[in-house]
């Protein structure tokens, strides 16, 4: 398989080069030359296969024969070792819980996914060094963390907006030390991201072999269509339509979601869920991309301005609007429509979901109005435990912590403060 730049101006690179270079030299993410849809019979025997099996399937195109299949499989493995479990919370809508990984947030598949793949690469080269950097506006930081913790070769370093992310957040991505190290940024996640490019296309940083766990990289977004055979795995046998509600902020979940259905998945429609960070609904409105600096939030892992993959969703569809909406709608929230929404899911069955599912909840409610007589998934991308400061006084509970989190509570933050690119260009030397 081989990986071109949507900006169309870098050489075709493999998926070993595309996933250590993160984004193209010139600037642009990278996507692969061809989409290969999965025959008719893997999704009528589907029921029948587990995750890893199916998985393997989606993913092995993507990589081609640069990990060999008994490799891959190993990698597949050790990245899928929890559960995806789909909840009914009230009739015909489910909640897709991706929290049931390590940093308990959706982003441990791509970040362990990821991380084994680089390891792999690496295996054997004596010499071998990577600097994995990564912006994060919550879970990405954790779950990179997380994932690359002692591998071999490749340091990890995590920039993050300060005072803009989860107590319980910054524990996971400030404590585990090793070869992680945070930098705590005066700014916006805007701001960090905007730090990380500038530091992939400085050529006096070359020595470092940069790369990004963010979902710019093709080996921490692909991983992310795993979920949506899982829930289909799950609810085919019901016989009808799926729509599916990704709560959405730099857009790599759906982005993985519309590239299962490109592989063959039969899902019916996706909706795009935001909070008042509302660049893509605005587009959808009016044909015009025009993105604003980002707002802080309760739903802060969304609070992107200008999200980096829907450029390849543009893609996927060949910038046709027209036939993007058929499949694709998106809608904003404010925080008190995401407070109240976290109540009403609470209310009928007992059911906690936290700010970014109750955002995905609401999208799919409005949605399924355009499709009475389809089921509804939306992701629930996060642990509630992880934003307890908003769902403990919305839902009048007392959330018990569960022994991911417990690991890191006690131990001691350490982050370096930058303001300024040049601060981060002087701490890499």
């Amino acid at each position: 398989m081989k990986y071109y730049s949507l900006n169309d101006n870098a050489p075709t690179v493999s998926f070993q080069e595309a996933l250590i270079q993160g984004l193209a030299p010139d600037k642009g993410l990278y996507f692969p030359e061809t989409i290969m849809p999965l025959p008719s019979d893997f999704f009528d025997t589907i029921e029948n296969l587990s995750n890893e099996e199916i998985a393997f399937e989606a993913i092995k195109q993507f990589v081609g024969d640069e990990i060999p299949a008994a490799a891959l499989k190993e990698i597949i493995a050790d990245t899928l070792c929890f559960d995806f479990p789909v909840v009914e919370v009230e009739k015909g809508i489910y909640s897709l819980e991706l929290f049931h990984g390590p940093t308990m947030a959706f982003k441990d598949v791509g970040a362990r996914f990821m991380s084994r793949c680089l390891a792999y690469f690496n295996k054997g080269e004596k010499d071998s060094k990577n600097t994995v950097l990564v912006a994060t506006s919550g879970d990405t930081g954790g779950a990179v963390a997380s994932g690359f913790l002692g591998v071999k070769g490749v340091e990890v370093i995590i920039l993050y907006p300060s005072g803009k992310v989860s107590t319980i957040q910054e524990k996971q991505l400030t404590t585990l030390g090793q070869n992680i190290k945070a930098l705590e940024v005066d700014g916006v996640f805007d701001d960090c991201q905007d730090m990380v490019k500038k530091a992939f296309l400085d050529d006096s940083l070359s020595h470092h072999n940069l790369t990004s766990a963010n979902s710019i990289n093709i080996a921490r977004w692909l991983p992310q269509m795993f979920y949506f055979f899982f829930a289909y795995k799950e609810l085919k046998k019901q016989n009808k339509d799926l729509v599916f509600s990704c709560p959405s902020g730099n857009f790599g979940n759906i982005c993985a979601g519309i590239m299962a259905k490109k592989l063959g998945l039969p899902l019916l429609h996706f909706v795009a869920s935001t909070n008042v960070n509302d660049t893509v609904p605005r587009f959808l409105a009016s044909g015009f991309y025009d993105p604003k600096p980002s707002k802080a939030t309760i739903s802060n892992a969304m609070d992107v301005g200008n999200p980096s993959n829907f450029i390849r969703i543009q893609e996927m569809y060949h910038n046709d609007l027209e036939q993007f909406k058929k499949d694709f709608s998106s809608y904003p929230f404010t925080d008190e429509e995401t407070t109240e929404a976290m109540k009403t899911i609470y209310n009928v069955n007992g059911y906690i979901a936290e700010p970014h599912g109750a955002v995905g909840y609401l999208g799919l409610k409005k949605e399924l109005q355009n499709y009475p007589n389809a089921l509804g998934i939306f992701l629930e991308t996060a642990h509630p435990i992880k934003f307890l400061d908003v769902v403990e006084p919305a839902l009048n509970v007392k959330l018990p912590i569960p022994p991911q989190i417990e690991s890191v509570m006690h131990k001691e933050k350490v982050s370096t403060k930058i303001k300024t690119y040049e601060e981060l260009k002087a701490f890499l030397g």
